[in-house]
């Protein structure tokens, strides 16, 4: 009885039957075959090496998925969905190439199994042999034959494949011959003397408390003068590189900033090291302490005053803060209703460019106190324009995220709904300065419209939509249109 890759190799065999491969004229079925091998020097997994052999069967015949979850189980078909580009048939493949690349490359950002990672090497890997062969002959030239011409976004997407199973898969042979192909074509694509494709110091948080959470990992006390932050698995090398990137700038602007003096492995993640003696996040203050809310929310209501209070030249590039709420009315309102996501859009676009800094993920969890001093983490969403995007994100936090649940707050914070309500309350009245139940009303009001469509775009993230999901998107498209026919801006006064 035949197992199940010499079953593949017959199956892809005759699916690809007289088809030849771009460059040289071979007949196809050796790509699959040549990919098979390299994974073999991976894994021993059955089904990733089977995966590695069908990879192109959707792409490339008139295979499906659901006929390879039939026949060779569904991981298999997992893995090889993880490499089957969206189609665009009413467009050119070379006007959707990047398109089709960046949606492609989400895919194996965000995936957590190894066998999609390994995958993609050892694909790419075939690839960029074959490429490299034909470089040496031909050079520039061969681009001219490919759906992208042009050589500077082949290097984009290939350095970007490399970045993104680096952590998981930099110590096999495949990973290091796949580097030395991208620098013979883009040299200096990958610094072979940059610690990062060395062996990385390798530490372990099991038995570490975990002192704060937030959407790009966690942050855990390694010891009496050491914390670390994990990020999650979808983060690549270059993304913690962002980040502590600008946590330098920051401090040179003025906003009292941790910096990192080191990146780590921790598994198959990457870990920031910092350097903060006897400190806590203020949400760990806060859970110990609830009563003295209103002293932590002066502190946090300061510190974003003093954030707000930099101004930003027109020569330093950092991204409009409105662009992220934008992408929340794409990626929500605008599947629901186009109209009414215009008439959000036009609000957003309506807010003043007062060149203000804005963090762009600040909360509690995301704030140390070192001897009584804030240090603000995680950087990577620093941008430029009004601060109505940061109260929202407040708001989302201490006052969205629990509408329905409660106990998320509780989770992500470590304290309770109840708290979390009356710290926005405090926090807004020393933010405005103000105790005026009209002004901060007018500003929850605001903030409530853009959590909305925010809420909105969160819930279409999933893959599918349960009946609950559809009655929460009613509900908040409901506010949404509400709060867009009375609200005449979303700006308020700025104080400088």
């Amino acid at each position: 009885m035949m197992n199940k890759i010499e079953e593949a190799i017959i199956y892809a065999t005759v699916m690809h039957q007289g088809k030849v491969r771009k460059f040289g004229g071979k007949p196809f079925i050796l790509h699959p075959l040549e990919v098979a091998q390299i994974l073999s020097t991976m894994t021993d997994d059955e089904d990733i090496i089977t995966a590695g052999i069908l990879h192109d069967i959707v792409e490339d015949t008139d295979g499906t998925l659901s006929e390879i979850e039939k026949r060779f189980g569904k991981r298999v078909a997992f893995i090889v969905s993880s490499e089957s580009e969206q189609e665009y048939p009413d467009e050119a493949r070379s006007a959707t190439w990047q398109r089709r690349k960046e949606e492609s490359l989400l895919v194996l950002k965000n995936s957590q199994d190894i066998g999609v990672k390994m995958l993609w090497l050892a694909d790419k890997l075939a690839n960029i042999r074959s490429l490299a062969g034909y470089y040496s002959e031909h050079g520039e030239k061969i681009w001219q034959d490919l759906h992208q011409s042009d050589s500077d976004m082949q290097n984009w997407y290939y350095r970007s494949i490399g970045e993104m199973v680096e952590l998981s898969l930099n110590k096999t042979g495949a990973f290091k011959e796949y580097i030395k192909h991208v620098n013979f074509i883009w040299p200096g694509s990958f610094d072979r003397d940059k610690a990062r494709y060395k062996k990385y110091r390798e530490v372990s948080v099991d038995g570490c408390k975990c002192i704060g959470r937030g959407a790009k990992g966690e942050v855990y006390r390694y010891d009496d003068e050491l914390v670390i932050k994990v990020y999650n698995d979808n983060n690549t090398y270059r993304d913690v590189e962002k980040e502590i990137s600008q946590s330098r700038r920051a401090f040179v602007m003025g906003i009292p900033t941790a910096i990192s003096f080191g990146i780590v492995a921790v598994g198959d993640r990457y870990g920031a090291m910092y350097e903060l003696l006897d400190s806590e996040t203020v949400s760990s203050f806060i859970a110990k302490n609830p009563g003295h809310v209103e002293t932590y929310a002066k502190i946090m209501a300061d510190l974003a005053r003093t954030i707000h209070g930099i101004t930003i030249s027109e020569d330093d590039c950092f991204p409009p803060a409105t662009d992220r709420l934008k992408s929340y009315i794409r990626g929500g309102v605008a599947r629901e209703d186009e109209t009414l996501a215009e008439k959000c859009t036009k609000l957003v676009d309506e807010l003043p460019d007062t060149r203000t800094m804005v963090h762009g993920d600040f909360h509690t969890g995301n704030v140390f106190l070192q001897n009584g001093e804030p240090l603000l983490i995680d950087m990577d969403r620093l941008s430029v324009g009004h601060p109505m995007a940061e109260i929202s994100d407040l708001y989302y936090f201490y006052e969205t995220l629990g509408e329905n649940d409660p106990a998320v707050v509780e989770k992500f914070m470590g304290f309770s709904y109840e708290t979390a309500q009356l710290f926005l309350d405090l926090f807004l009245k020393f933010y405005f300065e103000t105790e005026d139940a009209n002004i901060l009303n007018d500003i929850k009001e605001k903030a409530s419209f853009i959590c909305a469509v925010r809420m909105i775009n969160k819930i279409h993230k999933k893959d599918k939509l349960s009946d609950k999901d559809k009655e929460l998107i009613d509900h908040y498209m409901k506010t949404v249109t509400e709060l867009s026919a009375k609200l005449d801006t979303l700006a308020f006064e700025v104080k400088k």
